[in-house]
């Protein structure tokens, strides 16, 4: 089943309609009351993210379910960027951590940003990415290649952080409503496109 499909803009009272397509969602599906909230929850991660976002283009949002299965979506469509905010992108320390990038929502909103204004794909021909919790969740498997010029997942970032000596990427992933609630979350781009999915499976 697949949702409204509803538009995005800069305008923060179009970020309504993604709580409200989610709980239709969860209504139409006969959610728990617990399954309920946490889907309520991931749509308000997912509202958190947009008003920076929608600086730098529009897009549209549903949500999508086989089954148990859910998936929270949001395409972006992007503009080229001011130089301030491009600045703010590259002024990364070598670490790749800087006042902006704390917390794991942070993290999934500027690998968006790079995304949107190339500098992803840029910094994996250059290798010079000072992005590190990009290259940590950088996805590379046949379906993701299929679908996006290139694509991170939370679910890599999440296995490179345990196997890491990084405590601090471990500690805020442990701290994050997203990161223990959504089984993963995708960013891929084509072109200008940004590709957001949330996804999780209910028991």
């Amino acid at each position: 089943m697949k949702t409204d499909v509803c538009k995005l803009t800069n305008d923060k009272s179009t970020l309504d309609s993604i709580l409200a397509e989610a709980e239709k969602s969860a209504e139409y599906n006969n959610l728990t009351p617990k399954q309920s909230l946490q889907l309520r929850l991931l749509a308000e991660e997912m509202v958190g993210m947009m008003p920076e976002l929608l600086e730098i283009g529009s897009g549209e949002f549903w949500v999508e379910n086989d089954g148990p299965e859910f998936e929270l979506h949001a395409a972006i469509k992007t503009k080229r960027m001011s130089m301030d905010k491009k600045e703010e992108i590259m002024s990364f320390s070598k670490s790749g951590i800087n006042a902006s990038a704390k917390g794991i929502i942070n993290k999934i909103k500027i690998v968006v940003e790079s995304m949107a204004d190339g500098y992803a794909e840029a910094s994996k021909y250059s290798g010079d990415s000072n992005l590190e919790f990009y290259d940590m969740g950088s996805a590379s498997s046949g379906l993701y290649n299929d679908l996006w010029s290139g694509a991170w997942s939370l679910s890599s970032y999440r296995s490179n952080a345990e196997k890491s000596d990084d405590k601090k990427s471990w500690d805020e992933l442990e701290k994050s409503v997203i990161a223990n609630i959504a089984d993963d979350v995708i960013v891929g781009y084509v072109g200008r496109k940004v590709d957001i999915i949330i996804k999780k499976k209910f028991d």
